[in-house]
């Protein structure tokens, strides 16, 4: 298997995220990366939205919490990082030991986020049917009502050492991921960490560590998503357009049909 893939699709803007969420929209105030890119072929360090539930005054303890829309890079960069090259690109995080890796330690405690999606991609490399070569078929997972899902993810705010001391910081997530259940292990060993409604609050809380059972999919979880095969014109970055994510067959394009 390949390492998860980093690519999904989400095309709520913050607005339609803070109104459905009744949440604040701070990407407005968003410094460096920009506002957060919506479309259907997301990718590492694109800017993205996510949901998190901070105080109006973090120094204090009685602050109300509040939810949150920000736009944070997509790729960590913990704080103690010296410059935002150095190192892997730290786009994923395994669910089961982020809490123990030096990277994504402190951002398990007390800084974990919700990044929304309409859902993601898989490549899956198979024969092709012509010229007996292997080549990746992609796969896009969404739910089969046409909801949102909103995935498990950790944040973190690094400072750039050279930079004044009043400068913003850049905002960074990673999205975690667990073992892949049922239909779903067909396409990939791993997937998105997906967290149900009834437990948003429960993840979100800056102030109490996650819960094992926190770290589980939501029972019965892969009954609710689609498995649909879709064009090559999504193994390019730079392709975008709704086009992306609709079913392809065998009469479309010529690599194998896996389901």
């Amino acid at each position: 298997m390949e390492l998860m893939c980093g690519r999904y699709a989400t095309t709520a803007d913050p607005a339609t995220l803070a109104a459905e969420l009744d949440a604040l929209d701070e990407t407005p105030n968003a410094e460096g990366g920009g506002s957060p890119r919506v479309g259907y072929n997301i990718a590492p360090t694109t800017t993205v939205a996510a949901v998190v539930d901070r105080r109006d005054d973090s120094a204090d303890a009685d602050s109300p919490l509040r939810r949150r829309i920000r736009a944070m890079r997509w790729g960590l960069v913990p704080h103690w990082s010296k410059e935002i090259k150095k190192g892997p690109l730290l786009f994923n995080a395994r669910a089961e030991s982020a809490a123990d890796k030096p990277a994504f330690r402190t951002s398990m405690k007390s800084k974990r986020c919700l990044i929304p999606m309409d859902g993601w991609y898989e490549w899956v490399q198979a024969d092709d049917p012509v010229t007996g070569k292997l080549v990746k078929v992609p796969y896009f997972m969404t739910p089969r009502d046409g909801s949102r899902i909103y995935v498990a993810g950790v944040w973190s705010a690094w400072r750039d050492p050279s930079a004044q001391e009043d400068a913003p910081p850049l905002l960074s997530c990673a999205v975690l991921t667990t073992d892949a259940v049922g239909v779903l292990t067909e396409i990939h060993d791993r997937m998105p960490l997906v967290v149900s409604p009834d437990r948003w609050q429960a993840w979100l809380a800056p102030d109490r560590p996650a819960a094992e059972d926190l770290l589980q999919p939501p029972a019965d979880f892969d009954s609710t998503i689609e498995v649909r095969r879709v064009s090559t014109k999504v193994n390019q970055v730079r392709n975008e357009g709704s086009d992306l994510i609709v079913p392809v067959g065998d009469a479309d394009e010529r690599e194998p049909q896996l389901f």
